[in-house]
């Protein structure tokens, strides 16, 4: 149904079983189940929009929402990320006024007399000489002011709950960017705010059975599993590295003199891409002075990253070398710093002739 010129309402309909023709005479009934969904979720966005407010600040305001039977989304001017304890400290205050049921009350007057109450607008819209006010909770505090004791006041014509209490709950799904400076908020009521937390309940109850732990140590123990993890991580990485630096990962080839710097080169198995900074910093700790590139075959794709002693940078860039090694590998580009670069291809199977590329840079700039 849309509203039309003159006060008139069209509805848009579908026919599906027979006919409909001009004169018919119809029966048009509201689905309630649906209306209701949506007057919760409708009355839901005016606490939210308050309690946005009240937490971060008077900026607030509304760009943009939706009041579907199954969600809400809400738009509103705010320049950063909120936090877990704002979302928390949010979701906790509109609960707070759904559990107070109070009466949600609707007048009709003046658009000057609705801003002397307080009653926010919405930025840019053009309203007639009556507007619809909506009116729903108690505010905390002495009640002075312009609302006195109301916590939310807003120019709406759509439709709400009778009594807060009838949106029954809220629950925040995500938070994140609408646009510049707009953030967003998906939030459920009702029915599917209960059955997202009972989702999620039960899935906390399966991850605690595969912890072997009750649902409240959960946390905890994927803290501890992490913190194992990340310390196995490093030093299965420094373990790669070691074994690399032995010879055991790689060619095991000597450095050799190009163009009167010292040149090392090796293909090495088992290494991943991150591990090549390290170990090139601790080849050249050994080299003392010369350059270095390294090319790591991990699961057939390649990682290449070279590097030059301080005192031959003025000479020799590692970015050159890498763009020179890359090509060959089936990639493109490469970059970083004139002591380290770093770069990546598909295939590993040209490594010799990236290795040769690179040496005949070195050559070049080591004249």
């Amino acid at each position: 149904m849309q509203k039309r010129g003159g006060g008139l309402s069209a509805h848009r309909l579908t026919v599906d079983q027979g006919s409909l023709r001009v004169g018919d005479a119809v029966r048009l009934s509201v689905d309630h189940a649906r209306r209701a969904a949506i007057r919760a979720n409708h009355s839901a966005t005016h606490l939210l929009h308050e309690a946005l407010r009240r937490a971060l600040g008077d900026h607030v305001a509304q760009r943009g929402s939706l009041n579907a039977p199954d969600r809400l989304r809400f738009d509103f001017s705010h320049g950063l990320a909120m936090t877990a304890d704002e979302i928390a400290r949010i979701e906790a205050e509109v609960n707070a006024h759904i559990r107070e049921n109070a009466p949600v009350e609707t007048r009709i007057m003046a658009p000057d007399d609705a801003r002397s109450l307080g009653a926010a607008a919405l930025f840019g819209e053009k309203y007639g000489d009556e507007v619809r006010v909506v009116s729903m909770g108690r505010a905390p505090g002495s009640g002075k002011g312009a609302r006195g004791d109301t916590y939310s006041i807003e120019l709406c014509g759509g439709t709400h709950v009778r009594r807060t209490g009838d949106i029954g709950l809220f629950v925040t799904v995500g938070e994140s960017a609408s646009s510049a400076g707009v953030r967003r908020i998906e939030a459920l009521t009702g029915a599917a705010a209960f059955d997202h937390l009972s989702t999620q309940q039960t899935r906390l109850a399966q991850v605690a059975a595969e912890l072997k732990s009750r649902p409240d140590e959960a946390v905890e123990r994927v803290r501890v599993l992490l913190q194992e993890r990340r310390a196995l991580t490093a030093e299965l990485a420094q373990l790669r590295r070691d074994l690399a630096m032995a010879g055991g990962g790689g060619t095991g080839v000597a450095a050799h003199e190009v163009g009167g710097v010292q040149f090392l080169a090796e293909v090495l198995s088992g290494v991943s891409g991150k591990d090549l900074p390290p170990l090139i910093d601790e080849m050249k700790a050994r080299l003392g002075s010369g350059a270095i590139l390294l090319i790591a075959d991990a699961d057939g794709k390649a990682a290449v990253a070279a590097g030059v002693t301080a005192d031959l940078t003025g000479r020799v860039s590692a970015v050159d070398l890498v763009r020179a090694a890359v090509p060959h590998l089936g990639g493109k580009g490469g970059g970083g710093r004139a002591d380290l670069a770093q770069g990546g291809g598909r295939d590993v199977a040209n490594a010799q002739a990236a290795i040769a590329a690179a040496e005949q840079v070195l050559s070049e700039q080591s004249r």
